[in-house]
């Protein structure tokens, strides 16, 4: 069966939002006086890990961090920064490319829906995707295959009709869970050598066609 449809993470893969996300919570701990762990600052699963990170970072500053201040500051950050953020190098492309080849779009994220769809309606990207399956509409988050599973029943096709794109590891294992196969653009903050379940894997979406991408993927098949 040919390709029909490509499915895309969201976070760190459509739009570098985990770097906002990590600078927003550094300004924090810089305000105390204090260093943020960067190693150890993303989740090895999907879902909002936030009520953790407050827990650390107020376990670290004491009986006086307020936390609504905090929270209130951290926000207005990152929504200063996401005022200019757009979609990752090289995937305006590559949805391009995927319109004109009559592929169908979708997001499979752990993230809110309201959250994904917000973003992509900032940037005027939102109306390309047909459908979304977000982390508010399931059980279980990445590395469980749910929002996969999700978004191909609202595609109504099976695994072996689309391709997942993924940045992290956690969401490989989802994809490839689900039955599809995954290319794999590990973002920053990612540990490459965890990768190895991805059908391909890509240094970046910039550089390449779409095109050439599926028909590697293809070929790994063979």
């Amino acid at each position: 069966m040919t390709i029909k449809a490509l499915i895309f993470d969201f976070d760190g893969l459509l739009m570098d939002t985990e770097t906002t996300l990590l600078d927003s919570w550094r300004a924090e701990w810089r305000r105390h006086g204090l260093e943020l762990d960067a190693s150890t600052f993303f989740a090895d699963h999907g879902g909002d890990t936030t009520d953790e990170k407050y827990e650390l970072l107020a376990a670290a500053v004491g009986p006086g961090f307020d936390r609504a201040a905090s929270h209130a500051r951290r926000t207005a950050y990152r929504n200063e920064r996401h005022r200019t953020l757009g979609l990752t190098a090289g995937l305006d492309a590559w949805l391009g490319e995927a319109e004109g080849l009559g592929l169908r779009l979708a997001v499979a994220s752990s993230s809110r829906r309201d959250w994904v769809a917000g973003n992509l309606a900032r940037t005027g990207d939102l109306a390309r995707f047909e459908v979304l399956a977000c982390g508010d509409e399931v059980a279980a988050h990445k590395p469980d295959p749910a929002v996969y599973r999700l978004a191909l029943r609202r595609l109504g096709l099976p695994p072996e009709a689309a391709v997942a794109f993924e940045d992290t590891s956690h969401g490989v294992s989802a994809a490839v869970a689900a039955g599809l196969r995954c290319v794999a653009i590990p973002n920053l903050y990612a540990h490459n050598a965890r990768f190895d379940r991805a059908t391909l894997r890509l240094p970046s979406a910039a550089g390449i066609t779409l095109t050439e991408v599926l028909t590697r993927v293809e070929a790994a098949r063979i």
